[in-house]
């Protein structure tokens, strides 16, 4: 392997994120792996060098206070224990020469986080998992499930076979494009799957935005599989995870904030190995892995979405109405964006649709409509965001052609929300 490795083990801290950005800035890669990882997995991480057990306020689970097996105490590697009050001098979070001691001085790291060195690494880690296999990709045209493309590609060639399925809550145009650039400009092995009616099916009258990610990504395996079945001998399922969705959809000494589709949406009877090589990354760094496979910066930069698409921005019960009037406005709103050249400088921007009506006028008589609601947020690794400042002129005419050209909707709101409190979709 190509990089050496600090391995972060999660004893209720909550910095684990802070502090593997920290390390990968000092150029030697980190992971940060549950505490009751065990010895032998531990030992089994290539190039591992060291290991830092975070400790930290949640270090209670299920009532008894958590710590590592024993025998990574005696792992024979330097192991040190922090917690959330003290560290290797008492202030890790500011203390750099701390930690440079540690992971140089100690463990004996190189700088050698790159990405070119993590494409190697993660390239030789799926030969040696796929062997002789092939692997099904959840292909949805972000920059996530782009990059394991590339990445598959380049590791087993057309032993990948990209699923891009278009489930009813796609943005306007998307299904087109993904087919046009995967096919036309990557040449991959790409399966188109419409299978609208049959998610807006399922997805009727659910209203709990967890219950439909879960209907979204039980249902995404399904598709997967009658495919998998018509292919014969797909045995890995590659999906695009990153570090913030496994965060957010909690883990054992953090509360979820939501269920990441790809993460809390998976049946525990799944019969799919899964290939998640983006897994220890914050999108950042995607995208600088993207830009290193010599991915364009349509893909690279294109606009985050998520896996449930539209139906976590059409919140509540998801209504066809609502669909297509979230549809239209997001639309209109990438439009004007690109017109005032805000598109690629605004890191995420979209419209949703509230399950309420308020009353308005139109044609001089009483409305009683739908809302939309515009949202912008600049971030670096989509843990935390800052609300994107935008022209009165520019949200002006958003605001005029939303109201005038998307049927069932009488205003458009701003929303001021930074994360936290608000994470970055509404649902």
């Amino acid at each position: 392997m190509k990089q050496d490795l600090i391995a972060i083990l999660d004893l209720g801290s909550e910095n684990n994120s802070a502090l593997a950005r920290q390390i990968r800035a000092l150029g030697v890669y980190s992971e940060i792996h549950p505490h009751d990882i065990s010895a032998a997995e531990l030992a089994a991480l290539p190039n591992l060098k060291g290991v830092i057990l975070n400790g930290g306020p949640n270090n209670i689970v299920d009532g008894v206070k958590i710590d590592v097996s024993v025998g990574i105490y005696t792992c024979g590697l330097p192991v040190v224990s922090i917690d959330h009050d003290t560290d290797l001098c008492g202030k890790i979070s500011s203390c750099d020469s701390c930690l440079r001691d540690f992971i140089f001085d100690r463990c004996g790291c190189d700088t050698n986080w790159n990405m070119e060195n993590f494409i190697a690494d993660q390239v030789e880690l799926m030969r040696a998992q796929i062997g002789d296999g092939r692997v099904i990709l959840a292909l949805s045209g972000g920059v996530d499930s782009s990059v394991v493309a590339a990445l598959l590609v380049k590791a087993i060639g057309d032993r990948l076979v990209c699923v891009h399925v278009n489930h009813g809550l796609l943005r306007k145009g998307e299904p087109e494009h993904v087919v046009e650039v995967f096919r036309n400009r990557m040449h991959a092995n790409l399966i188109y799957a419409d299978v609208s009616d049959r998610f807006l099916a399922l997805l009727d009258g659910v209203s709990d935005p967890e219950a439909k990610r879960k209907i979204i990504g039980a249902e995404f395996i399904k598709v997967f599989d009658e495919e998998a079945n018509r292919l014969k001998g797909i045995e890995f399922l590659a999906q695009g995870t990153i570090y913030p969705d496994i965060v957010e959809s909690g883990t054992k000494t953090g509360k979820a904030v939501k269920a990441h589709h790809n993460v809390g949406g998976l049946p525990e009877d799944m019969k799919f190995k899964l290939i998640e090589p983006l897994k220890f990354l914050f999108k950042d760094e995607v995208r600088a892995v993207g830009k290193a496979l010599g991915l364009p910066d349509d893909m690279v930069y294109r606009q985050p979405f998520p896996g449930p698409g539209l139906a976590v921005r059409c919140t509540g019960a998801i209504t066809r109405d609502r669909l297509e009037a979230v549809r239209e406005s997001d639309a209109i709103l990438r439009e004007e964006f690109a017109a005032a050249g805000l598109e690629g400088k605004v890191w995420q921007y979209f419209t949703l649709i509230p399950d309420v009506k308020s009353v308005g006028v139109r044609n001089n008589a009483r409305c009683f409509e739908y809302p939309v609601i515009i949202r912008a947020v600049n971030t670096i690794d989509a843990m935390t965001a800052e609300i994107e400042h935008i022209d009165w002129g520019v949200l002006d005419r958003i605001t005029r052609r939303i109201i005038s050209e998307v049927k069932g909707v009488n205003r458009v709101c701003y929303d001021l929300t930074p994360k936290p409190t608000g994470t970055i979709e509404w649902e």
